[in-house]
């Protein structure tokens, strides 16, 4: 592919990039939509399922952060044009992360109940979160495997196979969603929740079938596990590590921000899960430009071209702010609207109407942050993406959230903390790229 950083060559990968991206958060948000309007205990069903989700989200996050590391060194051999010494490392990497995904997964399932319990579930919401936890972890390794599917595919420069899986898994999901959690009449009944997590599990399950023959049919990528130890495996894990640790604190806050909503009230929660579902999808949305800089920043640092590369990372975050403000004014315009897509619950609505507008102001600021994160990582920059998320947490978000909490200020103090948190992610990838990249550039 070319390394002309024009609008054409970077929206060729934007694009896909965007419309796989946000398939994980469209999943999410089907079954938030669906199972907040279940007839009977819609609310505490749609309380439940953000708990659940963001729960699985952390475990996902944490772990599929080996997708940007193989991405990245993919990316810079490609550009190196050394791409024949890493065909031996995508098996033994997709490896390693099955393995971690299988090992997490049989140590946290004995002690699901005492998790939820520690993010304030309780009563039936407890029971739903555990019924519902017990179908779709199952589809957690399956979507560890895409994650790292994908990961190869962005390094070599291919956002549109991805695109595919994602599409067709979506639609499966959102058809086997209204089916089997509504039911068909005289077909199938009723499964209300439960119906639910068994549309994502078919789903993902479908998608890791479609990406195992997508990469064995359009690349050259072999899966199959050779000796000796690639020596870029000391490298993919040292990123791996930090990105995990990065991830740790990227769901701290996301953790203790559901477990004040659930603190609030059941219907805060509520309201919470669905401003959640909304920022995801549009983080997702800005962050497909950040995929497009992670692909192309990597394969520019691999051949030395620092002036295209800044180049690219002006254009990247321009394109993403562009993004942001449309996605804020769109939904700025009748957030009511968008509220109904997920409940019919007056409470939550009146609830999520009112602090609504400080989800919108985050948007251009993750534009930047997203941006730059996947700039960082196709760099290979993840110490500093480490230290930046440990930093923004603990000396950002959360003495925040405690001042909030100690001002009573509910929902809007939460969400305010967010903010700040986005605000010091995004300054210090600035401030570090300017002064370490522009000047390589002159």
């Amino acid at each position: 592919m070319s390394t002309v950083i024009s609008f054409k060559n970077i929206n060729k990968l934007a694009v896909p990039a965007i419309i796989s991206g946000i398939a994980e958060p469209i999943l999410s948000a089907t079954d938030t939509a669906v199972v907040g309007n279940i007839p009977v205990n819609g609310t505490e069903s749609l309380a439940a399922v953000g708990i659940v989700g963001t729960f699985l989200s952390m475990l996902i996050w944490i772990l599929a952060q080996t997708r940007s590391a193989i991405s990245a060194i993919i990316s810079q051999y490609l550009g190196a044009g050394k791409l024949e010494e890493v065909k031996t490392l995508p098996a033994q990497a997709i490896t390693f992360n099955l393995g971690l995904s299988l090992i997490i997964l049989l140590t946290t399932v004995p002690f699901i109940e005492s998790i939820f319990r520690l993010l304030n579930a309780e009563g039936t919401v407890l029971e739903y979160c555990i019924s519902y936890y017990q179908i779709r972890v199952w589809g957690f390794p399956l979507s560890l495997f895409v994650f790292a599917v994908f990961g190869i595919f962005r390094g070599l420069q291919n956002t549109f196979w991805p695109m595919v899986v994602a599409l067709i898994g979506v639609g499966i999901n959102v058809a086997l969603d209204f089916a089997l959690v509504y039911g068909i009449k005289g077909v199938i009944d009723p499964m209300n929740l439960e119906g639910a997590a068994w549309a994502s599990l078919i789903s993902q399950i479908v998608m890791a079938i479609l990406a195992f023959v997508f990469l064995l049919k359009k690349t050259n990528v072999s899966l199959k596990l050779r000796k000796p130890w690639h020596p870029e495996m000391n490298r993919f894990l040292i990123m791996s590590g930090n990105l995990f640790i990065r991830s740790i604190a990227l769901n701290i806050t996301i953790i203790m921000a559901v477990r004040e909503a659930t603190a609030i009230g059941t219907d805060y929660v509520a309201a919470h899960t669905i401003a959640m579902q909304l920022w995801l999808f549009s983080a997702f949305f800005i962050d497909g430009y950040g995929s497009a800089g992670n692909i192309l920043g990597g394969k520019l640092l691999g051949a030395k071209d620092y002036t295209n590369l800044v180049k690219l990372a002006k254009r990247v975050s321009l394109y993403g702010i562009i993004v942001a403000i449309i996605l804020g004014i769109a939904a700025l315009i009748q957030p009511e609207i968008l509220g109904r897509i997920f409940t019919k619950d007056q409470s939550v609505l009146m609830i999520f109407s009112g602090f609504f507008y400080l989800v919108v102001i985050t948007l251009p600021v993750n534009a930047v942050a997203f941006v730059g994160d996947g700039l960082f990582k196709g760099m290979g920059e993840t110490g500093y993406l480490r230290n930046v998320l440990l930093g923004s947490t603990f000396f950002g978000f959360l003495p925040a959230l405690f001042i909030s909490r100690y001002l009573d200020w509910g929902l809007h103090g939460i969400w305010i903390a967010i903010t700040i948190w986005m605000l010091v992610r995004s300054g210090a990838l600035v401030i570090k790229f300017r002064n370490k990249y522009i000047p390589l550039s002159s």
